[in-house]
């Protein structure tokens, strides 16, 4: 990984207010960060935890955990630690050995679920963002658009200012990167085709050619790292989600002078995102 600025930095904007789960809000980007370990681990079990939703939602009667095990291919060790915690968040209930939809899944399909959601995933950023100390991010690609559906920000821990469009500059910032990387290759090109390549500052991929190139390199769930592609004086990391077909990312961003701490805080954003998966596999969709 290319080591940290040698341009000189801009200023940084003004101190941010603390922001919400409002969306559509357009916010900083967020960066490409190096391969950890724990990635794939992390986004195989916010999969397996919606197969295993999935598969309990198609037994009207319930299931055993054995019977769901080799519904979805799961290991039965891996099955029951999935199954117990997703009765343990309320997702799912047990009733004489059998798995039924608990009332957490049922209060998804009610009228205040996507405000519950928003509120879980606000409340989970901004506890991040306290303990961490850097502001967070949360986006998704929908509809062939990079949205940021989410950022967590306060005085002391400003969001990148977002001077040039988001959604037009995924090749510039981690998050974009990050949601690219997790698309097929006509998805990528679709995306580049609508909004090509510019140059945003000195250290922005210079072409689309050079983008897909560094987009294959990437192994599918790899966390990404963006040092002052999008804005000089800003390093950026983001974490890549999945929950089932849609690609979604959390972020952080720092300014340039502290960026000996972006890797150790993509790492602990990362643990953190693995502890509380249970909880947050079916509010991250918001």
């Amino acid at each position: 990984m290319a080591t940290v600025d040698t341009a000189p930095a801009e200023p940084h904007a003004p101190p941010a207010q603390p922001r919400s789960c409002t969306p559509p809000v357009q916010r900083p980007p967020t960066a490409a960060v190096p391969e950890q370990p724990h990635s794939a681990t992390l986004i195989g079990s916010v999969q397996r935890a919606m197969r295993l939703l999935e598969t309990v939602a198609e037994h009207e009667y319930g299931a055993p955990a054995k019977q769901l095990a080799r519904e979805t291919a799961l290991a039965l060790p891996t099955a029951y630690h999935l199954l117990r915690t997703l009765v343990h968040e309320g997702y799912l209930r047990r009733d004489k050995g059998l798995f039924f939809l608990g009332e957490a899944a049922e209060r998804l399909s009610s009228s205040g679920a996507q405000q519950k959601r928003r509120s879980t995933v606000a409340d989970t950023l901004a506890h991040w963002r306290d303990s961490i100390g850097v502001p967070l991010y949360y986006a998704m690609y929908r509809d062939g658009e990079i949205e940021v559906m989410c950022v967590s920000d306060s005085p002391g821990t400003p969001a990148v200012e977002e001077w040039a469009d988001f959604r037009e500059t995924g090749h510039a910032h981690a998050l974009g990167q990050c949601l690219l990387s997790q698309l097929d290759e006509d998805a990528r090109r679709d995306h580049l085709d609508r909004y090509p390549v510019q140059s945003l500052t000195p250290y922005t991929v210079r072409d689309d050619h050079a983008l897909l190139r560094r987009l294959d390199r990437m192994r599918r769930m790899e966390t990404v790292v963006e040092r002052q592609e999008y804005a000089l004086g800003t390093v950026c990391a983001a974490i890549p989600i999945t929950v089932g077909s849609a690609a979604a990312t959390m972020a952080i961003s720092l300014p340039s002078h502290q960026a000996d701490r972006l890797l150790p805080a993509a790492r602990q954003l990362e643990t953190e995102v693995g502890r509380h998966l249970g909880a947050l596999t079916l509010s991250i969709t918001i």
